[in-house]
């Protein structure tokens, strides 16, 4: 008979303990696009903008190599490429210079600006190269510089009091041009690739592609790309880098059908159909350069600038670099080997 009262008393305390609907916070209002969640509008999306300011104050680096016999238009096709004068001829090589007698190399810095975007382009000639009667071993002075450049990044790394931001001067990608002559890659070409592409991005060209009929150019492209995969070589972007499907996707149509782009260099420019192009003038009519109908150059530009640009750089660092570091380190028991200097002052000290 008493249960009924108490049920009724508890029910009341437990009225009393249930808190009124409060009000929900007022939150600032969220961009369209972002999923509704439990707090509203966070930011998260604002760190791509913290980032592209960050890296628009200091800037970019980017290296890049071409290696290929004289002759081949390899000055005017980086000219082409950043449309600038940013090869050697422009900064005061001399058209009667005699060729080198051994590889040299060149190096040629330039800033260049866009859009408010500041890139510091080094372009690396090597002239000389496959000029000789006798080519045996001319790659080595080029791998021995790109070696070089990893021990310089290395030697700055493992400094106690390094600096907040060590230049860079790695070669991110080495454009490596084919003579067109229709047949088969020469012995030279096959082994300056089999060696480099163990330490560099290699992207192989195809030189002065006017000089072939269409027919002509398909062929030499599929046989030059069954040559580099019978003697194993590797050229960018290789295989074992693509981190997903959509990497590999996109970078299996560039290695089965692009690769090596047929190109054609031009740094002047002729008016055609009321519109200035760059081109060559033949007797039969202009070579129009960013013209896919005439030949790769734009998915040649499409490919190193406006898409793979900063993974070269990250495929060199990751990759290249670290194999570097890491054998270096560890031939030499962890640290890198002490300078003459170091030593003398070592010395000095006992």
């Amino acid at each position: 008979p008493r249960a009924g009262p108490v049920e009724s008393k508890n029910e009341a305390t437990m009225s009393e303990l249930v808190p009124e609907p409060r009000q929900k916070p007022v939150v600032p209002m969220k961009p369209m696009g972002i999923n509704a969640s439990l707090l509203g509008y966070i930011g998260i999306d604002t760190i791509i903008e913290q980032m592209r300011k960050k890296t628009m104050k200091t800037g970019f680096d980017f290296n890049i190599m071409v290696v290929g016999q004289s002759g081949l238009g390899k000055s005017t096709l980086v000219n082409t490429l950043f449309k600038s004068q940013v090869s050697r001829k422009s900064s005061g090589w001399n058209r009667e210079e005699k060729i080198p007698k051994t590889v040299e190399i060149k190096a040629i810095g330039h800033v260049i600006e866009e859009g408010g975007v500041k890139m510091k382009l080094t372009v690396i000639d090597t002239p000389g190269f496959g000029d000789q009667i006798n080519n045996e071993n001319c790659w080595e002075p080029i791998e021995k510089y790109i070696n070089e450049q990893y021990e310089k990044f290395l030697k700055e790394e493992v400094n106690i009091a390094r600096k907040k931001r060590i230049p860079d001067t790695r070669v991110h990608c080495c454009l490596y041009f084919i003579s067109p002559t229709g047949h088969s890659l020469r012995p030279l070409d096959l082994e300056f690739m089999k060696h480099l592409s163990k330490v560099v991005n290699i992207i192989p060209v195809i030189a002065k592609a006017d000089t072939m009929t269409l027919e002509e150019k398909t062929e030499f492209k599929q046989r030059v790309r069954k040559e580099l995969e019978v003697n194993g070589i590797e050229f960018y972007p290789q295989k074992e880098f693509d981190e997903d499907l959509e990497d590999k996707t996109e970078n299996d149509k560039i290695r089965q059908e692009s690769m090596p782009f047929a190109v054609v260099g031009s740094d002047k420019e002729y008016q055609v159909n009321g519109k200035r192009v760059l081109g060559r003038k033949t007797p039969w009519g202009i070579i129009e350069v960013e013209n896919l109908n005439h030949c790769e150059f734009a998915l040649l530009r499409d490919f190193v600038i406006r898409t793979h640009l900063q993974d070269l750089k990250e495929v060199t660092h990751n990759i290249h670099y670290e194999t570097y570091r890491a054998k270096r380190l560890n031939d030499n028991g962890g640290l890198p080997p002490m300078t003459v200097e170091t030593e003398e002052n070592h010395e000095s000290n006992l």
